[in-house]
């Protein structure tokens, strides 16, 4: 073949249209809820675009017991929908393969839905879509913002830790000068834990510090980890 008509057939190829996610085909069909941000559409695993909810195995906590909020934003998700058809646009995949996508069932968008009933935070890091949803939902304290709990994508990252043993006899990473974590005569590290998790602990400024129930409280980093907490994960 001549090289200058190998050519001019290369340049017409990459004429083409690839498909990209902006155009790529809506899923269409009703809709298995798997948990608070994922369902099974048409046959094909779908993550809410812009979104995070609880794990389905996490727990929120009221006066110091366990609510199963996770359980309850998959039942919330699930009544929203219903029986009705969904049309999901989208958007992007995930590490795990799955479709990342926006779904609407009549021209309602259910991921903001979600948000704004308090069910799901805003996911900041993949975009600001449902971030006045958000705020409205906690000013008014609905769905999780009326108990504590992790932000869910600090409860993933703890259950990926190896439980640490938690003896009163471990000895603490050396260190010079320990900084002390004290106001109005009382120590501000934060101590988490759950029955079906890890023990954690939050400092003063990290994320989810606020937004963390203490079960203890520690004054130095050196006395969390002799009672057996790991520092939370900031990501």
């Amino acid at each position: 073949m001549p090289r200058a008509h190998f050519r001019f057939i290369l340049a017409a190829f990459a004429t083409l249209s690839i498909p990209s996610f902006g155009a790529a085909q809506v899923i269409e069909g009703p809709a298995e809820v798997i948990d608070g941000d994922s369902l099974r559409v048409a046959g094909t695993e779908v993550r809410l675009f812009g979104l995070d909810a609880p794990e389905f195995s996490q727990p929120c906590y009221s006066n110091g017991s366990e609510v199963a909020c996770g359980a309850m934003a998959k039942d919330v998700l699930a009544g929203m929908i219903g029986s009705s058809v969904l049309s999901c646009q989208p958007r992007d995949t995930d590490t795990f393969g799955r479709i990342v996508a926006t779904c609407r069932t009549s021209g309602v968008d259910i991921g903001e839905a979600l948000v704004e009933a308090g069910w799901a935070a805003a996911f900041r890091r993949y975009g600001d879509d449902y971030v006045a949803a958000e705020l409205r939902a906690r000013a008014a304290r609905s769905g999780i913002w009326r108990w504590d709990f992790q932000m869910p994508e600090d409860y993933r990252a703890s259950q990926q830790t190896d439980p640490q043993p938690r003896t009163a006899q471990a000895s603490p990473r050396p260190a010079g000068r320990a900084r002390r974590y004290e106001g109005n005569g009382q120590c501000l590290i934060k101590g988490n834990h759950s029955r079906r998790g890890d023990w954690i602990y939050h400092l003063p400024g990290m994320p989810y510090y606020d937004a963390t129930r203490a079960e203890a409280y520690f004054c130095t980093e050196a006395e969390a980890q002799a009672a057996g907490y790991r520092r939370a994960i900031v990501r």
